[in-house]
């Protein structure tokens, strides 16, 4: 999330989650800022371990059921806009609704008219339609003549300009021009002192993980997914819970990420204790923050290993 109201806004690109948690480990500063209302990432069951070879160089492997489920799925929010214009003669653009089927020689079936199928009457594009590339956005028409004067009873003028009925008109329309389809999350109309129309069009596109896409932790463990892997054919432990990513441990020793290490202790003392763990640095003795030696003793008490390991089941062979 990147803030409270990131779906009322209309900027230029937003990258936004689609699923955000609050993270199971926390630490004060993160309650200073409100983060576990404005969360930016997901918690993820970890396992530690070399699988396949496709994990190699920090390279993480997926379990494709997890993406199933929304794991590390997002949504891209990208604004398009147009104006509509008055011009110093007098006349403007106009938005008009999409031509009639019967104007091209296949009718419905017509590709050029399937381009319109967004367009509502109005011109403009309805909200959740979907656009693909080359569809029409905002059917808008300019005068071909912007500099003629123009007469008529309309705009109060007497003499030789030319009559608003016999202005002619071109195509200056909105498309979409992206080879992935994307739908419309938004229409907004906004004008200035000088009639002058902005018509702002939010598309949305929701993208899920795939193979090469980059990952990282709070600890600056970043990697590329290597390898998209189903549930069945996954590392399970004595309860058949398999991860969602595995990270190889080669990552550690070099970078001396020990901080990472004790999140991973801490977070699972946290899962099974129903509540979120504290994380703040060099232990705070006089406050909240949870020590790897107490993490210890609560992953003890519900009967687990007190490192916090645990024994796998290969998914292929048993």
């Amino acid at each position: 999330a990147i803030s409270m109201n990131q779906y009322a806004r209309m900027d230029g690109l937003i990258y936004t989650m689609i699923y955000p948690m609050k993270p199971m480990v926390k630490t004060r500063t993160l309650d200073l800022i409100n983060f576990d209302n404005i969360p930016g990432g997901q918690n993820a069951c970890i396992a530690v371990m070399s699988y396949s070879g496709y994990d190699i160089e920090d390279a993480v492997i997926l379990n494709k059921a997890s993406i199933d489920r929304g794991f590390g799925r997002c949504a891209v929010l990208r604004k398009h806009q147009t104006s509509v214009r008055r011009y110093a003669n007098g006349s403007q653009d106009r938005t008009c609704g999409p031509p009639a089927a019967s104007a091209f020689p296949d009718g419905e079936k017509d590709k050029r008219f399937a381009k319109f199928k967004p367009v509502d009457e109005d011109g403009i594009c309805l909200v959740g339609e979907k656009v693909c590339g080359g569809s029409v956005m905002v059917n808008k028409e300019s005068p071909t003549d912007t500099s003629a004067s123009v007469g008529g009873v309309d705009y109060g003028l007497h003499g030789n300009g030319v009559n608003l009925s016999a202005i002619n008109y071109k195509y200056s329309g909105l498309s979409y021009r992206n080879g992935a389809p994307s739908h419309v999350e938004k229409v907004l109309i906004t004008s200035n002192e000088n009639e002058q129309f902005l018509i702002k069009v939010m598309l949305r596109q929701v993208r899920r993980p795939e193979i090469g896409d980059k990952f990282a932790s709070r600890h600056g463990q970043k990697g590329v997914c290597g390898l998209i892997v189903p549930q069945t054919d996954l590392p399970f432990n004595e309860d058949g819970n398999p991860p969602d990513l595995i990270m190889n441990p080669h990552g550690f020793p070099s970078r001396m990420t020990v901080g990472k290490l004790i999140e991973l202790l801490v977070g699972k003392a946290g899962v099974y204790e129903g509540r979120q763990a504290y994380a703040s640095a060099f232990g705070e003795e006089f406050g909240s923050a949870d020590l790897p030696s107490l993490a210890s003793e609560a992953l003890i008490r519900h009967g687990i290993n007190y490192t916090g390991k645990d024994v796998l089941y290969s998914g292929t062979s048993g």
